[in-house]
Order: structure tokens, then C-alpha cells, then sequence
């Protein structure tokens, strides 16, 4: 039996192997972390790591990373995806939160890769690490710069004058999220099972804009991968570049990517994976897939990680501007430090139905997807704010879209009904869309400037008769005519009307066609446009019909053919025998009407629908 003393030996030398076994400190990654390489094939099960991430403020914290495996192909063809489970205080209480995405790994001293996947309703903090080589390697071979058009851009007709900006291209941003078993990609179990790993959720605050108008876009944004986050206050200021310091956007910082700034304020926060030099890896899987692009890059602070049991996610505030973001891979999203991002100023006045005037300013991003939305956004935010969210509605909307060196896009529209608020908020987005996707050398947006007046109630009306003063008219004379349009109300309206028949019109029988815009499109021989530089663009697009206007046109018959774009009326019969002969098919269509005349009607108290068509006669 041991003697107190020998008892008393032993625990005293328990105790200080213990208290040297706990004086053992996990090693501390520097305030600037190496930017040394851990090669992806020397990873092995069993390793562990060191992860940073902000949880509050600005100061990055550590925890630890457990390497289970490494899954080869996982985000794409030689892209692979190391899996590992977090552990430590924070790392336990949010799990694997929105935001956090682009936190790095090292191991060693060296860093791994970025906290970019996760599985959602996971029981443990279980995540996937995207490779620090394939994020450097995919950025490094692309292109610097969009390549900007060399040739023509064809848009169709419907394309230019549609109403609502087509959120459904938005499509091609969606997330195609890799399925780590055997079920479905599209099975609602996957997600519901936890057996599906997905890119982590990019938590975009927005500031100075209600929750209503969020509420309003949050199921598209859901669709590509976007968490709309409220943020309480106004928008951020619109500051000039901060300069870099060794310090500025180290690994595990946070990070924003702004894509509006001002009275409205949008920006996405993760995590920076890397500096190196002046050069920026973050979040570890794609933002929007944009390719090259440009967006504001800001430091960021933390106000708080919120817990969630559905998705724990990261509130975060823009801080000063340090450089711009220029590629969006599928693998990383890369920027560069000094470089000053290039926005396009919005102005939004509003004038609303009490008298009350508003006026509001920002910054948005230049990209043919993100410069439609924001802008969308920011308008319908307006009208949320200074109107009722229900009931019939009236919108005047005047403005333009400043373009460097060319003309202005001018903008006159005028919606009515329940849903004017979401025509009126697309006015500028549809032709920000075009400009902005045909990308000609040298297209430079400057400014969108808007003004909306407002007023409560509906005023729509039909065209229900047309009347002419004689059925012949000569080359060179007025024709005068009457449209009567009948309002909501039952009311039949007389609007007299002329039309001034061309010198050079030949003798013979004609129509006058008098239609709102879409109408008489359906009926144009030309349904396509392929201008080939920004000016000819900006001409189609401030010429093209519209539905709330109304159009007075005189056709006759001719016989012709319509190549691309082009309207070749009164060809020999030669030509229409060499066009149309039975070893040619397609490139050309044949039309039998050729427009003499056309004029747009001034616009009235309603927004009038319909057409009608009469036959008169040109005589000498």
C-alpha cells in the first residue's frame, strides 16, 4: 500500500507534466500571414489547421481546422475540394456562417485554401476548402478586360422595347452546386437531407432601402446564391481611394464588394483568402460568375455574427475603398489594391402624389447584369418609400441616359395600373441592359438621371374607332383624321389628328395604321436590329416603339424583301426570282408593305391599347 508521501510525489509530478502540457500554446498565425503554398497533394486525413476569420470588429480570430479528406473533381475538372471540420468557441456557437466565405487555412504556416462550402442542417461545423493553387492559377489565366465588340449586336425588337427588364436571365448566375451522393441535383431532398454541399451563402447588406422593396426582389436574389441582409441606417458615403498599407486586406480580414454607394448602398462581405502584393483572392467559389468585371473592393468591420438555426450569417459595414475587384472565377474572386473601380452616378427625383419631392443619389457598379438590377432596386426603393404599395397608380417618368462622346438615351414613359411601380422601375434598366451587353469600344455610361411624377388612380383607355376627313388625298397634302378612345370609366374621347402624306408618294391605294406601340410592331416587316457601333444603338433604342405611345403610320404596297435588318422595298423581279429560287432558303423574307410616313401621336391624359387600320387612296 503507497505511503502519503509516495501518493503526494506522484500527484505533484502529474501536476507539472499537466501544467507544461497546457502551457503548450497552438501556434499563432502573424498579423501579415505568410503567402507560402501547402501543395494540395501533400494534404492528408488527420492533419490540422489553422483558420481565421473576423467575428467581430475588424481584428481576425483563429480556430481550428481538422483535414477529413480531399474529394477530387468536386468544384470542376481538376478542381478539387478538401473537407474539414471546424472546431473552437466561435466556430461551435455559428457553425459555418454566411460571410465566412474566402476564410484561409494554413497549415504550418502556410496557407491551404479558403472556407468557401458547406453543407446545409449539418450537425457539425463540417466544410469544404478550395485549393489556394486553383484560385491563383484559374485568375491568372484570364483575361484582364471583357473583350469589347468588334462586330454587330443583333436585339430583337421586343428586346429593346420590352416594358420589364428580364430578371430571368439572371439564370445564368445561378448556382450549380456540386451533390456529393448519388441523389439528384434538382431533388428537393438534397437540401433538406444536408447531403448536398453548396457554395456559402453571400450575405449582400443594403442599406438605405426598406425591407419592402427587398421582399420584392429576395426570391430572384435567393435564386443565384444572394442573402439579402437589411441593414438599419442610411446608405454609405461615396470616398475617394484609401491608400494600402501592409496591413490593409491581410488573410482573414474582411472584405466588401460594393455594388452600389450613396443614398443606396449594396455590398457583398466575405472573406480575404490572400494578399499578395497588391493583389486580392477572396471567398473561394464565384460571387455572380461575372468574368471580368469591376467592382469597388472596401475594408470592412463586423458588427456581429448572428446564430441562426437555418443559416448563421455575418453583418458587416463597408469601410474605406482600397481597389477594385476585377475577376469573378469559379474558383475566387480576385482585385487588385490602388486601382479606382469605375461607377456610373444615378440621380432619382420624385415628385409623389401629395406634392411631396424627393430626391435621391448613388453610385452603381458597371456590369450588364448588376447595373439593371441595382438601378431597378434603387427606383422601385424610391417608390416604396414616397407611395402606397397597394392600389392603382399613375407614373410619368422623363430623364435620360448620359453616354460619353454620344448622344443621350432620352427616356419619356408613362405606366398606369396596379403594377406601375414595377414598369416604371424598369424604364431605365431595359436600355441599360442593351447598351451594356453590346459592349462597343468606347461605350462610356456617364450618368442615368431620372425624374418620376406621381399620381393616384388608373388612366388606360381603348382605341375603338378611327375616322379619316376623305378617302383620297394627293402627294404633298395633310390627312386629316379623328382616333376616338374610350376610358375605364366608359367615356368615348375624340382626338383629331393629321398626318402629312410624302411629295414623293406614288398614285395608288394605301392604309393608315394608327397603334400603340406594340401593336404596331407585331405588324413591322423589320423584327431585328444589328447595329454595329454605339451610336447607330443609341439611335435604334430612342426610336423604338413603345406601349404607351401611340403611332399614326402610312404603308402602301410594294413588293420587297427584308436581309437582317434592312427593309429593301420595290426590288426588279429579277431580283426577287434570284432571292427566293428554289436552291436559296432563309436570309431573307419577303414583305409587301413599305412605310411612306410615320409619326409618334402626342401623348394624352391615358395610356390608350389597340389599333385600327383604314384604306385610302394617294391621287394626282
Amino acid at each position: 500500500m503507497p505511503k502519503p508521501l509516495q501518493i503526494f510525489a506522484i500527484f505533484l509530478l502529474l501536476s507539472v507534466l499537466c501544467g507544461i502540457g497546457f502551457s503548450q500554446k497552438t501556434p499563432v498565425i502573424p498579423a501579415v500571414p505568410s503567402t507560402e503554398v501547402f501543395p494540395v497533394s501533400q494534404i492528408k486525413e488527420g492533419m490540422r489547421g489553422t483558420a481565421r476569420t473576423v467575428f467581430r470588429g475588424s481584428d481576425p480570430e483563429e480556430f481550428s481546422v481538422e483535414i477529413l479528406g480531399v474529394i477530387p473533381g468536386s468544384i470542376g475538372p481538376h478542381q478539387d475540394l478538401i473537407i474539414g471540420k471546424l472546431s473552437g468557441e466561435n466556430a461551435m456557437r455559428t457553425f459555418v456562417f454566411a460571410g465566412m466565405s474566402g476564410s484561409p487555412v494554413y497549415i504550418d504556416g502556410k496557407i491551404v485554401g479558403a472556407i468557401a462550402y458547406s453543407f446545409p442542417f449539418a450537425k457539425e461545423p463540417i466544410c469544404g476548402i478550395t485549393p489556394i493553387e486553383q484560385m491563383i492559377s484559374l485568375v491568372e489565366k484570364a483575361p484582364a478586360m471583357r473583350a469589347v465588340s468588334t462586330g454587330g449586336r443583333t436585339f430583337t425588337a421586343s428586346e429593346l422595347g420590352a416594358d420589364l427588364w428580364n430578371f430571368g436571365n439572371a439564370s445564368n448566375y445561378a448556382n450549380e452546386k456540386p451533390v456529393l451522393t448519388g441523389m439528384a441535383a434538382n431533388s428537393a431532398l438534397a437540401q433538406v437531407a444536408g447531403q448536398r454541399i453548396e457554395r456559402i451563402a453571400t450575405p449582400i447588406t443594403f442599406a438605405g432601402i426598406s425591407q419592402s422593396t427587398l421582399d420584392i426582389f429576395a426570391p430572384q436574389l435567393s435564386k443565384i446564391g444572394i442573402m439579402p441582409v437589411a441593414a438599419m441606417g442610411s446608405g454609405t458615403k461615396i470616398d475617394t481611394l484609401k491608400k494600402a498599407v501592409p496591413t490593409t486586406l491581410v488573410g482573414g480580414t474582411s472584405i466588401m464588394v460594393q455594388l452600389a454607394r450613396g443614398d443606396v448602398s449594396i455590398g457583398a462581405a466575405g472573406t480575404v483568402t490572400l494578399r499578395d502584393g497588391e493583389k486580392i483572392y477572396a471567398f473561394g467559389h464565384p460571387f455572380f460568375s461575372l468574368g471580368s468585371t469591376e467592382l469597388p473592393m472596401n475594408e470592412s468591420h463586423v458588427v456581429i455574427v448572428v446564430p441562426n438555426a437555418n443559416n448563421s450569417f455575418k453583418l458587416a459595414v463597408a469601410d474605406a475603398t482600397v481597389g477594385s475587384m476585377t475577376q469573378d472565377r469559379a474558383t475566387a474572386i480576385y482585385g487588385k489594391l490602388g486601382q479606382a473601380p469605375r461607377m456610373i452616378p444615378v440621380k432619382l427625383k420624385v415628385t409623389n402624389s401629395r406634392g411631396r419631392n424627393d430626391e435621391v443619389n448613388f453610385e452603381s457598379a458597371v456590369d450588364d447584369f448588376l447595373t439593371p438590377l441595382i438601378v431597378s432596386i434603387g427606383v422601385q426603393n424610391v417608390f416604396q418609400a414616397n407611395e402606397r404599395g397597394i392600389g392603382e397608380t399613375t407614373i410619368d417618368v422623363t430623364g435620360e441616359i448620359a453616354i460619353r462622346g454620344e448622344e443621350s438615351v432620352k427616356l419619356n414613359r408613362r405606366f398606369t395600373g396596379p403594377q406601375a411601380g414595377a414598369f416604371a422601375s424598369s424604364v431605365a434598366a431595359v436600355p441599360l441592359a442593351s447598351l451594356l451587353k453590346a459592349n462597343f469600344d468606347g461605350l462610356d455610361i456617364s450618368a442615368v438621371n431620372l425624374t418620376f411624377n406621381i399620381s393616384e388612380g388608373s388612366k388606360t383607355a381603348a382605341l375603338e374607332r378611327l375616322a379619316v376627313d376623305r378617302l383620297q388625298v394627293k402627294a404633298g397634302e395633310n390627312l386629316n383624321f379623328s382616333i376616338f378612345v374610350r376610358n375605364d370609366a366608359g367615356k368615348l374621347i375624340e382626338q383629331p389628328m393629321s398626318i402629312a402624306v410624302p411629295k414623293d408618294a406614288p398614285a395608288g391605294p394605301m392604309s393608315l395604321v394608327v397603334g400603340d406601340g406594340n401593336s404596331v410592331q407585331e405588324n413591322a416587316a423589320i423584327k431585328q436590329f444589328t447595329p454595329r457601333s454605339a451610336a447607330e444603338l443609341i439611335k435604334i433604342i430612342n426610336a423604338t416603339k413603345r406601349s404607351d405611345r401611340m403611332y399614326a403610320i402610312l404603308y402602301r404596297t410594294s413588293t420587297g424583301a427584308v436581309v437582317g435588318a434592312s427593309e429593301m422595298p420595290n426590288l426588279p423581279p429579277s431580283v426577287l426570282a434570284t432571292m427566293n429560287n428554289d436552291r436559296n432558303a432563309g436570309g431573307a423574307k419577303p414583305t409587301t408593305q413599305k412605310v411612306l410616313f410615320e409619326q409618334a401621336i402626342p401623348a394624352s391624359e391615358y395610356v390608350v391599347s389597340g389599333m385600327q387600320t383604314i384604306a385610302v387612296e394617294v391621287v394626282r
